[in-house]
């Protein structure tokens, strides 16, 4: 088998894949501002993805903004961490921001975060845990 058929068989094989992943990035980038890091906690971050933030901070703000709410790294973008702490305030949902998340596996960027989630689910023959049933 030479390089060509090898290249063939591979892109067979990863185009489901490709194709649900590129389905969640279309569906999730213009409502979330999703940056597709492959571990989404929108469910903890008001449904703003902390990824949009130009330090990457999963858990919170750097305290580096100015005035009027700018962030220090781009000054023409408003702080991530504000628009998520006001909107979690207007949602009652101020509680998730206290869960320290997990240190995110740079290896997943730009994978499916939908299709971790049903694997995870389809081998607990179908149960959700309690952290999954109460995300959106």
């Amino acid at each position: 088998m030479n390089l060509t058929q090898v290249t063939a068989q591979r892109a067979m094989r990863d185009a489901p894949v490709q194709a649900f992943t590129l389905v969640e990035r279309l569906v999730k980038r213009p409502l979330f501002g999703c940056q597709m890091c492959g571990h989404c906690i929108l469910q903890d971050t008001a449904f703003i993805c902390p990824m949009a933030c130009p330090k990457g901070l999963r858990d919170g703000p750097c305290g580096g903004t100015d005035i009027y709410g700018m962030c220090e790294t781009d000054p023409t973008l408003p702080c991530v961490w504000l628009r998520i702490y006001e909107r979690a305030e207007r949602l009652g949902r101020m509680d998730r921001l206290m869960k320290l998340q997990d240190d995110l596996d740079w290896r997943g960027q730009g994978t499916s975060s939908w299709l971790t989630l049903i694997k995870r689910v389809v081998g607990r023959n179908g149960r959700l845990s309690e952290a999954e049933r109460t995300a959106p």
